[in-house]
C-alpha cells in the first residue's frame, strides 16, 4: 500500500481540542525549563517530580487486572524468584516509550498521521484499530475484577453488594471522570493529579501488606531482582511462560496510543524532551516497580515460604486476599488489600475510555473533547457486563483478543522503528552515533521479546481454544 497524500503542515502539527493548552501558560512553563538547565540537579529532579503527569497516567493504565494477577501468582508460585522480570519488562517499554516520546515532542506532529505518511497506512492504523480493540474488550476483565473486589469488600463491611450493582457504580464514576477531559484544562489537572495519587494509593496498600508480612529471605529477595534467573517447574506451571508473559504485558498497545497523544494534550514539545525521559523513569517505571514487586513479595512472603504452601495453577486477587487475610487482618488487613486491587481496576477502566477517544479522534479527525470524542470514550463501556459474564466471556475472547491485540502492537513498534530511523521525519533529531544505534537495538529487542511471547502463546493455547469452539 502506497503512503497517502501528506496534508498540509497545519494538520499535522499539534492536537485539535475544544479547549487548547494556554499559551501564557507555556510560556511560563517553557521559561522554568530554561531555568531548570541550569540548575543543581537534586532541584531539577525535584521540579521535574512535580511537573509530570503522562507518566503516571501509563502507571495506571498498566496497574490493571492482568498485571495484578500476573504478579501474585508468581509471587505465590516461585517465591522471590521472578522480582526481576517487572524492572526489564518496564525497561523494555521505557525504551519504546522513549521513542514516541521523542519522536513526538521533537517533530510535534501527530503520530498517527505522521505514521501513516512516513511509516505507512498499515501500521498506523493497525495500531490504532488495535488499540481501540484491546481497550474495549479487556474492558470487561477490569469491571469483572472491579465487581469481585467490591463484593469482597462489601462482605467485610457488612454493606451487601451485588458484582453487577458494583460494576454499574464503577461505570458512573468512569464516565463523570472521563467526559470532562479535553472540555477544560483545569479539568485535565485534576485528572492527571487524580491518577498520581491513585497511583501512589496502590502503592501504599500494597506497601502496608508487606510491612505486615514481613520479609522472608533478605538475600533471597535481593537474588530476586539480579539473579535473572528463570525457576524450574512448580506447582506442575513452569516459569519460562511466566516469564515470558510477564516480559510481554508491561505495555500494551493501548498505553503506545494514549502515551503521545496526552504529552500533546498537554501542549508539551521539544523543550520538554528531558521533563518527558525523566517522566517515564520517576512515573511510569518506578510507579510499576514498586507495585509489582510489593505484590510479589506479599504472596511470596505468606504462600510460598509460609506454613501451607500454595500448590494451585491460577491465584485471582480475591483468593489471594482471603489468603493474606490470617496474616494482615481478616478486616482492616484484607481491606486495605483490596482497595490497592480496586484502584488497579477503577484507574485501567479510566484510561480504557480515554483511549477510545484519542483512537477514534485521530482515526475520524475529531476534536478532543468534543461530543463525538466524548461519545467515543463510551465504546468501552459495554465492558460493565463483565461485573456479571466475564467468567463465562474471557473462555471465548481471552485467546483471540490476546493473539489479535498482541500482533497488533509488534506492528505498532515496527512502525516505530521506522520512524525511529527516518531522516525524512526527524530530520537533525534523528539519534546517531553510538547511543542512537544502541537506543535503535533496544527497540529492535523489544519488539522480537513481544513476537515470541504471543508465538508461544498461539502455539500453546491456540489448540485448547479450537478445542473449546468444538465441544
Amino acid at each position: 500500500m502506497t503512503a497517502p497524500i501528506p496534508p498540509d503542515d497545519s494538520s499535522f502539527q499539534g492536537l485539535p481540542m475544544v479547549d487548547a493548552p494556554d499559551p501564557a501558560a507555556l510560556e511560563q512553563e517553557l521559561a522554568w525549563l530554561e531555568e531548570m538547565e541550569h540548575a543543581p540537579a537534586p532541584r531539577r529532579w525535584w521540579g521535574f517530580l512535580k511537573r509530570g503527569g503522562p507518566g503516571y497516567l501509563q502507571s495506571a493504565l498498566t496497574l490493571g487486572g492482568g498485571t495484578a494477577a500476573s504478579s501474585l501468582f508468581a509471587g505465590a508460585a516461585f517465591g522471590y524468584q521472578l522480582l526481576w522480570v517487572a524492572p526489564v519488562a518496564m525497561l523494555l517499554g521505557v525504551v519504546m516509550m522513549a521513542a514516541v516520546a521523542h519522536q513526538t515532542l521533537s517533530t510535534g506532529q501527530r503520530p498517527f498521521l505522521a505514521m501513516k505518511y512516513h511509516a505507512g497506512p498499515v501500521f498506523a492504523y493497525g495500531w490504532a484499530i488495535g488499540a481501540l480493540l484491546a481497550s474495549i474488550i479487556w474492558h470487561f476483565a477490569q469491571y469483572s475484577l472491579a465487581g469481585a473486589v467490591l463484593e469482597d469488600i462489601g462482605d467485610l463491611t457488612g454493606v451487601g453488594i451485588s458484582g453487577g450493582v458494583a460494576g454499574v457504580g464503577v461505570l458512573l464514576w468512569a464516565t463523570i471522570t472521563v467526559v470532562g477531559y479535553g472540555s477544560s484544562q483545569r479539568w485535565n489537572q485534576i485528572f492527571d493529579n487524580a491518577l498520581r495519587f491513585l497511583v501512589y494509593g496502590i502503592i501504599l496498600c500494597f506497601g502496608f501488606v508487606v510491612a505486615r508480612t514481613g520479609i522472608h529471605d533478605p538475600g533471597a529477595l535481593f537474588k530476586g531482582f539480579f539473579a535473572f534467573r528463570i525457576p524450574s517447574e512448580a506447582n506442575g506451571v513452569s516459569g519460562l511462560p511466566v516469564v515470558i508473559s510477564g516480559l510481554a504485558a508491561a505495555v500494551g498497545v493501548n498505553m503506545l496510543f494514549l502515551y503521545p497523544y496526552t504529552l500533546m494534550a498537554r501542549g508539551w514539545g521539544r523543550s520538554h524532551r528531558k521533563l518527558a525521559r525523566f517522566d517515564l523513569f520517576a512515573g511510569m517505571f518506578i510507579p510499576y516497580l514498586l507495585a509489582t514487586s510489593l505484590m510479589v513479595i506479599a504472596t511470596a512472603n505468606v504462600l510460598h515460604y509460609g506454613d501451607s504452601p500454595f500448590s494451585g495453577t491460577s491465584l485471582s486477587p480475591v483468593e489471594a486476599g482471603a489468603a493474606l487475610a490470617p496474616v494482615v487482618g481478616d478486616t482492616f488487613g484484607r481491606l486495605i488489600f483490596d482497595f490497592g486491587i480496586l484502584g488497579m481496576a477503577m484507574s485501567t477502566i479510566v484510561l480504557h475510555m480515554l483511549c477510545a477517544g484519542f483512537a477514534c479522534g485521530e482515526m475520524f479527525g475529531w476534536k478532543v473533547g468534543s461530543w463525538k470524542y466524548r461519545m467515543a470514550c463510551m465504546l468501552p463501556a459495554p465492558g460493565v457486563l463483565g461485573s456479571m459474564l466475564w467468567s463465562d466471556m474471557r473462555i471465548w475472547i481471552a485467546v483471540p483478543t490476546t493473539v489479535l491485540c498482541g500482533f497488533l502492537l509488534p506492528l505498532a513498534y515496527v512502525g516505530f522503528l521506522k520512524l525511529q530511523r527516518s531522516r525524512a521525519y526527524l530530520g537533525d533529531d534523528l539519534p546517531s552515533g553510538g547511543r542512537g544505534r544502541a537506543w535503535f537495538g533496544a527497540m529492535v529487542l523489544a519488539t522480537l521479546t513481544l513476537v515470541v511471547f504471543l508465538s508461544w502463546f498461539a502455539i500453546t493455547k491456540g489448540p485448547s481454544f479450537f478445542e473449546k469452539l468444538r465441544a
